[in-house]
């Protein structure tokens, strides 16, 4: 019996491989938990040490520190409990209470702070996992109020038909805002991140400008951009009744977030979102049509961001002026880098940030100055976008180095030519 012949193995072609920043880019975005955990810790240590030398009783007992150091450790000590102790008050729990409503008030006050955080940080996760960045939130969250604003009190229908018309005009109003980027990014190569910058200063305008038209103003506010209140039935309903502020917005954001997961990890258009940003090139010889998934990730992701415009104009009794966004758009940025651009990881970075606005005000009567929170922000930003930087404190392993299995893999690799 003879031996067959053996066969050369000819190695498949591979497509591009991605370049360094793209990778770079890529890491960044999606940043393990492990990681971000720490990026976390390190940002709120390092907020602790502003607590500390900014303590009027730590720089007191600095002078003498040498004969008693255990004033300054004291000090030290209590300045930090007494600034994060009055975060976790006005976030979380306010133990000190006296009716069981004043104790959990301030987690409800979180939940409704990370309310247009979580949505919109998910549309600003759906473009990064696009391969897009989408810095536009400020002007899509404002298209999305206005619509919905608009709805809200020029239309008279019943509730809850009414609401529901709200809600559906303000998200199809920014998703059509967003649109128009992946438009012309789709058909005139133009970079979407000055695209995304110059509509939001056009929203912001256009906007303002019809708070002060019969189209948006409120009549009773003579000169000043406002608009009406939204009528009742277009209201948003309280969860827990008139003794909290936490609306029914906040259960329609934990349903965008399932449908994000959905939509990203289950379905046919998200494998392709996914293709596209992992490769461009390579999702189009594959036979996707990379200019329509630029249009359509980018009007989703507005569509996410609009949602965050509804809750802002529809979760209130009252009008709203031109500042209804109050940061969320860029803040979203944030929420999407912390959170991975995973559903469950922005939802839980959204939460994160909705307790630090929520705690705000309670730190700043702790005498801890609100703006620490904004550092504490900043450096979280930073270091997610510095992975090198968080592994080399924590002595963390990189991503790419190489492990004995993989030498064995890559060694037997070699030997594999031949059958």
């Amino acid at each position: 019996m003879t031996n067959p012949t053996p066969t050369m193995v000819t190695p498949d072609l591979e497509p591009e491989a991605p370049s360094r920043w793209a990778v770079a880019w890529r890491e960044i975005v999606s940043g393990s938990p492990l990681r971000t955990l720490l990026a976390i810790v390190l940002a709120f240590a390092v907020g602790a040490v502003l607590i500390i030398v900014t303590n009027p009783e730590f720089l007191a007992s600095v002078g003498y520190i040498f004969s008693r150091p255990s004033d300054a450790i004291t000090a030290a000590i209590d300045a930090v409990v007494e600034g994060y102790g009055a975060l976790f008050r006005g976030s979380i729990l306010n133990l000190q209470g006296d009716t069981f409503a004043e104790v959990v008030r301030p987690l409800t006050e979180t939940l409704r702070l990370a309310t247009p955080l979580i949505a919109a940080g998910l549309g600003i996760a759906l473009s990064f996992r696009v391969g897009m960045f989408n810095i536009g939130g400020q002007g899509q969250l404002l298209f999305g109020a206005g619509f919905a604003g608009f709805v809200s009190f020029h239309v008279d229908l019943p509730f809850p038909l009414h609401l529901l018309l709200a809600i559906v005009a303000g998200i199809l109003g920014a998703a059509a805002y967003g649109a128009l980027v992946g438009l012309l990014k789709a058909k005139t190569g133009a970079n979407e991140v000055i695209v995304t910058i110059m509509l939001n200063y056009i929203a912001f305008y256009l906007i303002t400008y019809l708070m002060r038209t019969p189209v948006l103003q409120d009549p009773d506010a003579g000169g000043t951009p406002k608009t009406p209140a939204p009528d009742a039935s277009a209201q948003l309903p309280l969860l827990f009744g008139g003794n909290f502020a936490l609306h029914w917005g906040f259960i329609i954001v934990i349903g965008a977030t399932v449908l994000f997961w959905w939509l990203m990890e289950r379905s046919t258009l998200g494998y392709r979102f996914r293709a596209v940003g992992l490769n461009p090139s390579a999702a189009l010889t594959a036979g996707i049509n990379v200019n329509r998934i630029y249009i359509l990730a980018m009007g989703l992701s507005a569509a996410f961001v609009g949602l965050a415009g509804v809750t802002q104009a529809l979760g209130r009794t009252s009008g709203f002026t031109p500042t209804v966004d109050a940061g969320i758009g860029f803040d979203a940025i944030t929420v999407a880098l912390l959170g991975g651009s995973s559903a469950g990881g922005v939802f839980l970075a959204g939460l994160l940030f909705g307790a630090m606005k929520a705690g705000g005000p309670q730190m700043q009567i702790a005498d801890v100055p609100p703006e620490l929170l904004g550092v504490v922000q900043g450096l979280i930003v930073l270091l997610i976008a510095a992975p090198p930087l968080v592994r080399a404190i924590f002595r963390l392993p990189s991503p790419s180095a190489p492990t004995a299995g993989s030498r064995r893999t890559r060694r037997a690799a070699k030997k594999g030519g031949v059958k």
